[in-house]
């Protein structure tokens, strides 16, 4: 994609240029990736909403509100910034392009069980090749979404989980990364939810505060 091979291009001149200067100042950067887009519309919930639709406001909310609250403190990023779908690869190689402090692709959930409720978040499964300080700190953003879902939002917590999801695949050796199901569209009471301006500025509020959380502990 020419607009990853430019950004690509402008980091790279900035470091050439000065690189003492570009990582004094540099900001932690981080990849929130809005799953789905264009003709993958994801879930569908039982009131119609789409996923695609939802977690790319919660990602522009999540650049809104720190900008706001945080001086722009964080360096965000999108995969997409409109309802465009992306293919995974294309995602991936934005990450290891940009080299994020931390990647969170951002999903609903969906299940058969109509009752099937709370946020899951998964980590990438450990394999012959894995980066055990990447995989650690993954777990350690994990934990801390969750902490704040159950804190802030309080939603039922289905916990930390391994997958081999392609994105969390392919991002494993560049930052540390998890797939976030902020609840399930399935559910009445989670899709109706989640139809509202205030919950997804309470999911975009959740990460953001997950990250500041793990800056102060400096973890990254």
């Amino acid at each position: 994609m020419k607009l990853i091979w430019l950004v690509g291009f402008w980091i790279g001149f900035t470091l050439f240029c000065n690189p003492t200067e570009a990582q004094e100042n540099r900001r932690q950067m981080v990849i929130l990736d809005p799953g789905h887009g264009g003709v993958d519309s994801g879930a569908i919930g039982i009131n119609g909403i789409k996923e695609k639709d939802i977690v790319l406001e919660v990602a522009k909310e999540a650049i809104r509100l720190n900008k706001e609250l945080f001086g722009n403190t964080l360096d965000i990023y999108l995969t997409r910034y409109n309802d465009t779908l992306i293919s995974l690869s294309d995602r991936t190689k934005l990450v290891k392009i940009l080299q994020p402090d931390v990647f969170i692709s951002i999903h609903c959930n969906q299940a058969e069980r109509k009752a099937a409720q709370g946020i899951e978040v998964y980590v990438q499964q450990t394999n012959s090749n894995t980066n055990f300080d990447l995989q650690f700190k993954s777990e350690i953003l994990s934990k801390a979404l969750l902490s704040e879902f159950d804190k802030a939002l309080g939603f039922k917590i289905r916990g930390m989980k391994y997958a081999n999801f392609q994105v969390l695949r392919e991002a494993q050796f560049t930052c540390p990364g998890v797939l976030l199901e902020v609840g399930f569209l399935s559910n009445m009471e989670e899709a109706e939810h989640s139809r509202r301006k205030e919950s997804v500025r309470g999911y975009a509020m959740v990460i953001i505060q997950a990250l500041y959380q793990l800056i102060d502990a400096e973890y990254y």
